[in-house]
């Protein structure tokens, strides 16, 4: 084998390897770029004061701006629920304004998969909460997923929905669950 033949194997094969490395990196990208509206990712820097307060979320349509029918998944361990619950609480912040909307017909509790029946829900808007009322308690230590479907996403921006409960046992005290912080930009 003379000299050219083994430069031109040895350079092709350099280049192959090259553009796969190359196309590699740009589909993970692609990937990335993809989910990168529709889960939690990675927060460095939150105003959420414990880390472990930061709530997972996932939205199922991707999370662009205005869009209407878009699906959210609020996540809420059971370890955030160790006295169970019998109302949710979901605030937001005055800052960045909150022009979305949530329809108050489809929203859903779930606990192992199963859809809790709801005695109320109420979104008071200038006070800014949604309200969830169960018709019978979650009992402690259980993991929920709370489901809002038929939501028409805000602006581009970053939000903070705040969850509280009301506790189930005898003496019903509100408390501080977690936070999740929604990202909706465009993708």
């Amino acid at each position: 084998m003379n000299k050219n033949h083994l430069f031109s194997a040895i350079f092709f094969s350099k280049r192959l390897i090259s553009t796969l490395i190359l196309s590699g990196c740009f589909f993970t990208g692609v990937q990335a770029l993809t989910w990168a509206g529709s889960n939690p990712g990675l927060t460095i820097f939150s105003g959420v004061e414990n880390r472990k307060d930061i709530l997972d979320y996932h939205l199922d349509f991707n999370g662009r701006p205005r869009q209407v029918g878009e699906r959210y998944r609020l996540y809420v361990p059971g370890k955030k629920l160790t006295q169970g619950a019998s109302k949710f609480f979901i605030s937001y912040l005055e800052r960045p304004k909150f022009d979305g909307k949530f329809n108050l017909d489809k929203v859903e509790v779930r606990v192992d998969g199963e859809s809790l029946p709801l005695k109320d829900v109420y979104w008071d808007k200038e006070s800014r909460v949604v309200e969830i009322e169960l018709e019978t308690p979650i009992e402690a230590s259980k993991k929920a997923e709370i489901i809002f479907s038929g939501v028409k996403n805000p602006s581009n921006g970053t939000y903070y929905l705040i969850c509280d409960v009301l506790s189930s046992g005898e003496i019903p005290i509100r408390m501080y669950v977690g936070t999740w912080i929604v990202s909706i930009e465009r993708v």
